[in-house]
């Protein structure tokens, strides 16, 4: 469940970064989803951990 989480997490951080950093720039779009991306993973994987056990 946890890793599930973490994927999920990290899809929707991933494509949200990608959409807030789209009008700024390719490279502003990269390095906003890279850090969603990340943030994204950590946060899924604390509610997988909280959630599934």
């Amino acid at each position: 469940m946890t890793r599930m989480m973490a994927f999920v997490g990290a899809t929707i951080g991933g494509y949200a970064g990608w959409a807030a950093g789209e009008p700024f720039g390719i490279f502003t779009a990269f390095v906003v989803s890279i850090v969603l991306t990340a943030a994204g993973g950590y946060y899924g994987r604390k509610m997988g951990k909280y959630y599934g056990g």
